[in-house]
C-alpha cells in the first residue's frame, strides 16, 4: 500500500464524508444544489471524489448541513486542502485517467480483465509504445511519450519492495497472438509475461478461445481495492472518451462474481505459464 494518502483518495474521503453529513441532514443533492445555487452534477462530482474539493466549498455545504462542531468542520475544511496537494502523475501534465492512477497508487489489490491486449502494468516499454501510438494516432509524439512515461511509472507499484499491489490478472488468449509492435517485441513482452507471473504477489490466468462465450465478454474491466476499510472498492472501466467508475455495493459485487466465472473458466496459473512459454517460442522462429 502507499506510504502516504495520494490527493485522489483523500478527495474520495471527503467526498464520502459530505455524503453523510447530506443524508444525516436528509437532503438530497438537488436540494443542496438549489441552496447554494449550483448544479446538482457539482454536489454529486464533488461526494464521489472526481472533483477537487475546495475550502469554500467545505464551509458552504457544513453551513447548509448545519454542522455545529467547530472541529468537525475544521478536520474537513483541512482534508479540502490536503485533498488539492498534486500526485507524482501531475508533474506529466493533463493525464485523462488521473483519477484512476490515484486510486491506483494507494490500492492494496488490483483484479484485471483484458480481452485484446497484455495489461499496461505489465507491459514492456516497446509494447507499451505500439500500443500507444497505435491507439493514439492523432496525438502528438510528445503526447505519446508522456503517456509511456507514466505507465511505466505505473509499474513501480508491483516491483516495490514493501507493500507492493497485489496483482490478479485474466488475460483473454487473443491478447498473446494479436502481434503488437512486431514479432521480436511480442517475444520480449511474453517473456517478461513468464518473469512477473513467477513473482508471489502477481497472479496471471489465460483465458483460452475454447471457452467461447463467457462472463468478460462484454470487455475489459478492473476491480481495486484498498487496505483501509474506509475506502471502499472501485470497478474501473475504461472509455475512450471518458471513464465509468462503479462503488456501489450491488455494482462491485457483481463484478467480482463475474470474475471469480473468469478465473474459473481461465487455464490454471501453471497451464497459463506454459501457453505463453508456447508462444513465446513461436514469435523466436
Amino acid at each position: 500500500m502507499a506510504s502516504n494518502v495520494n490527493p485522489t483518495v483523500r478527495r474520495r474521503r471527503l467526498g464520502q464524508e459530505l455524503r453523510r453529513l447530506r443524508e444525516l441532514k436528509g437532503m438530497t443533492a438537488e436540494e443542496v444544489a438549489e441552496r447554494l445555487l449550483v448544479s446538482q452534477s457539482k454536489i454529486s462530482r464533488l461526494e464521489n471524489g472526481r472533483r477537487s474539493i475546495s475550502q469554500r466549498d467545505v464551509r458552504d455545504l457544513c453551513g447548509v448541513y448545519e454542522v455545529e462542531d467547530q472541529r468537525i468542520v475544521d478536520s474537513l475544511m483541512q482534508m479540502a486542502k490536503d485533498s488539492r496537494q498534486q500526485g507524482w502523475w501531475h508533474a506529466f501534465g493533463d493525464i485523462p485517467y488521473s483519477v484512476y492512477i490515484g486510486l491506483e497508487t494507494d490500492a492494496e489489490s488490483l483484479r484485471v480483465y483484458e480481452p485484446q491486449i497484455i495489461t499496461g502494468l505489465l507491459q514492456t516499454r516497446a509494447y507499451a509504445e505500439a500500443i500507444i501510438r497505435g491507439g493514439s494516432p492523432e496525438a502528438s509524439e510528445a503526447d505519446n511519450d508522456k503517456r509511456v512515461e507514466v505507465r511505466l511509472r505505473r509499474q513501480g507499484r508491483i516491483t516495490a519492495e514493501t507493500d507492493p499491489l497485489r496483482l490478479w490478472v485474466v488475460l483473454d488468449e487473443a491478447s498473446l497472438h494479436r502481434i503488437v509492435g512486431s514479432r521480436q517485441v511480442m517475444r520480449e513482452q511474453l517473456e517478461h509475461l513468464i518473469e512477473m507471473s513467477q513473482l508471489p504477489h502477481i497472479t496471471v490466468q489465460v483465458l483460452p478461445f475454447e471457452v467461447g462465450a463467457h462472463a468478460g465478454i462484454n470487455g475489459q474491466y478492473s476491480i481495486l481495492e484498498f487496505a483501509d476499510a474506509a475506502d471502499s472498492s472501485v470497478v474501473y472501466i475504461e472509455g475512450v472518451t471518458s471513464d465509468l467508475y462503479l462503488e456501489k455495493p450491488l455494482d462491485v459485487q457483481k463484478y467480482t462474481v463475474m470474475y471469480e466465472h473468469l478465473r474459473a473458466q481461465s487455464l490454471n496459473v501453471d497451464q497459463s505459464r506454459q501457453l505463453i512459454e508456447r508462444r513465446a517460442k513461436e514469435y523466436a522462429r
